[in-house]
């Protein structure tokens, strides 16, 4: 499964998110992460419709949209989010 992460390096959100998702990434070793600056990566940013609240993570099954959580939320919410994927491969 990948998640894509789409952050800023002003968001203080996606900081507070930053600690949040590597942790999660030692629990799940085999997701895939790729990380998207939303100034920096607009043709991303326009493909996956981003708006303007941050941190994004889009939950990805064969390349296909499965969840996406848009702020901050708690590590377990994450994880959930990540277990209800899974069991939907």
């Amino acid at each position: 499964m990948k998640i894509l992460n789409f952050s800023a390096v002003w968001c203080h959100g996606c900081l507070l998110m930053k600690s949040i998702v590597a942790e999660i990434q030692k629990e799940y070793p085999d997701l895939e992460i790729i990380e998207y600056d939303l100034d920096d990566d607009l043709e991303a940013v326009n493909k996956w419709k981003i708006g303007d609240k941050i941190p994004v993570y889009i939950f990805l099954n064969n390349d296909l949209e499965k969840e996406r959580i848009v702020g901050e939320v708690s590590k377990k919410k994450f994880k959930e989010v990540i277990d209800r994927c899974l069991e939907g491969k």
